[in-house]
């Protein structure tokens, strides 16, 4: 650079200036998705997180599936075909918003629909990923259940076969979007190994009650799945998979949109903290003028951007098939654990007024600690990076 040559100027809401890693139609896809939140959750957020709802889930799905935004890194099937990097850069955008609104397009995108792409048959394919790009049809996706999270390989929920048929018995918990699904994907144990089935809603002795008293993830559907001798096709089975590598393959997907996620919630208590940092006087001036006050800004800034970039190298990483599932989970760790951390600075700085609703920071907070533990808790994913960095297997 030559010594007349002008530095841009600094930018507080990109200190690092990463928007440079980021092209015209990678900013187009954030925008699009900005203004949709901007206009679509944010002004009732706090009524539907207090309420304790998601009232107009459906017609919110249609209008993310407008946007492109359902399974938006798959091809074909009426799928938007997006990078990596434009779906993270979505799913920061739409948990900025809130985690409930991330959690259902991430669902719907990178479980369900990803499920049906990657392993099912053309027919299935066909009849399913169309609608569901649409946000017509709503996916859930059944693996946890009441007794097995962390160790999926336990399940009971059990398929045999009866005739040509399959009969599925069994209960999963703590699905999201299940009482609002149009079709379910459901693993069970059967005597070959592990499998996926489609469910549809309405299918005999198929329910899904809605789960109620929640303290996180409350402006999101969360049910049971509870499958009672229900009875599915030969064609109802996903064919492409046998054992945990699918379902596990799936959650890996899933993960990176939180990797990317954690960091729009992170980012929508940071500025919440800067702004009042900026407007709110104690002792005769702005607290943001106080040392302790920019010493947290500072160390917040830091740790949100580096999250980041760290989302934004898995993103360039995966759009180029070589992310591997152990840096998915140094990817959540990481920053679901430190953006925990940066609703908590920010609660504190805003003091008492940390807890209320007319600001997003204890939403956030309090929605991250459901983030924090589901498709991997910490444990699973020290360990699964301790077996990566060791080679020795700690799980069992």
């Amino acid at each position: 650079m030559s010594a007349s040559a002008k530095l841009p100027a600094f930018d507080p809401a990109d200190p690092l200036g990463l928007d440079d890693l980021l092209s015209e139609e990678d900013r187009a896809v954030r925008a699009a998705v900005r203004d949709w939140t901007t206009r679509r959750v944010a002004p009732h957020i706090a009524e539907w997180y207090e309420n304790g709802e998601l009232p107009g889930i459906r017609e919110l799905a249609r209008e993310l599936g407008g946007l492109g935004a359902l399974g938006m890194s798959l091809t074909g099937y009426g799928c938007a075909g997006a990078s990596a990097v434009q779906y993270g850069l979505a799913c920061l955008e739409l948990e900025a918003a809130d985690s409930g609104i991330r959690s259902l397009v991430s669902v719907q995108g990178s479980l369900a629909m990803y499920a049906i792409h990657r392993f099912g048959s053309e027919e299935q394919k066909r009849h399913w990923l169309p609608r569901m790009a649409a946000g017509e049809v709503i996916g859930c996706f059944g693996l946890t259940e009441p007794d097995h999270g962390s160790d999926p390989a336990g399940m009971r929920t059990h398929a045999r076969r009866d005739g040509s048929d399959w009969v599925l018995d069994g209960r999963k918990m703590w699905i999201t979007n299940g009482s609002v699904a149009g079709v379910a994907v459901v693993w069970a144990r059967t005597e070959d190994g592990i499998r996926g089935f489609l469910v549809p809603a309405g299918t005999p002795g198929f329910s899904a009650p809605e789960i109620r008293h929640k303290w996180s993830l409350r402006a999101s559907v969360t049910s049971e799945l509870v499958l009672d001798d229900v009875r599915l096709p030969a064609e109802a089975v996903l064919p492409e998979v046998t054992g945990l590598r699918g379902p596990l393959s799936c959650l890996s997907h899933a993960r990176y949109g939180i990797v990317w996620g954690a960091m729009g919630a992170a980012r929508s208590c940071f500025e919440s903290a800067v702004e009042y940092a900026r407007t709110r006087e104690q002792f005769g001036r702005p607290i943001g003028g106080f040392q302790l006050t920019q010493a947290k800004l500072a160390d917040m800034a830091v740790e949100l951007h580096k999250g980041i970039l760290l989302a934004h190298h898995l993103g360039r990483r995966m759009d180029a098939g070589r992310l591997r599932p152990e840096q998915v989970s140094f990817g959540k760790l990481n920053n679901v654990r430190e953006a925990i951390e940066i609703c908590r600075t920010a609660r504190t700085i805003l003091g008492a007024n940390g807890i209320s609703l007319e600001y997003p920071v204890m939403r956030h907070a309090t929605n991250l600690e459901s983030v924090l533990t589901y498709e991997g808790t910490v444990e699973m994913h020290q360990l699964v990076l301790g077996k990566a960095l060791t080679g020795l297997d700690a799980f069992r």
